[in-house]
């Protein structure tokens, strides 16, 4: 089964993280959350989320994909915490997929594990780098990396992961509503 961390801190958009997690999971995808600061963490609109396990509790070697959701703080918080820095530097080294929507790019740059050509929330870019920032892509696949712009994007960026980790039968599946 493939197996996908979620790493989220207060201040996570919502929309963002709850649909990448729920997708998933319909996918037959394991997610992992993992709290930065706490297990129960506030979003951006003050909605709660418990996540299953601490982020220093956390191996990169139990897993196929990283998947960070954007919002502020959260983006600024897991571009500036260690064990999700030394996660992402991880799994590039390790060959393995790493996700990231909105804001959290920005965290993949900290990293430096951003490759060329990626999207983000528009404006955020300037905090990032502008060249290889793509503005007319909701998605953008640079070799192990993807990226997405935000909130209204969010469905397709996890349908992406659905099919990056499960396949196109299953990545129809869901995004047709057969699987729930």
């Amino acid at each position: 089964m493939s197996k996908l961390l979620v790493p989220i801190s207060n201040g996570f958009e919502e929309i963002e993280a709850i649909s990448i997690i729920d997708v998933c999971r319909r996918a037959g995808i394991e997610v992992i959350t993992a709290g930065v600061e706490d297990n129960i963490l506030t979003g951006a609109h003050n909605i709660k989320i418990e996540t299953d396990k601490k982020i220093s509790e956390v191996s990169s070697d139990n897993f196929d994909m990283i998947a960070l959701p954007g919002g502020l703080p959260n983006a600024f918080t897991l571009a500036e915490n260690s064990d999700v820095q030394r996660l992402l530097k991880e799994f590039k080294e390790k060959n393995k997929k790493i996700a990231a929507i909105c804001a959290a790019p920005y965290a993949l740059h900290k990293a430096n594990v951003l490759n060329e050509n990626y999207t983000c929330y528009p404006s955020f870019e300037e905090k990032i780098k502008d060249e290889g920032y793509i503005n007319n892509k909701n998605v953008v696949i640079d070799s192990n990396v993807v990226t997405s712009k935000g909130p209204a994007t969010a469905m397709e960026f996890a349908l992406e992961i659905v099919k990056i980790l499960k396949g196109d039968e299953i990545y129809f599946s869901v995004k047709n509503g057969l699987l729930a």
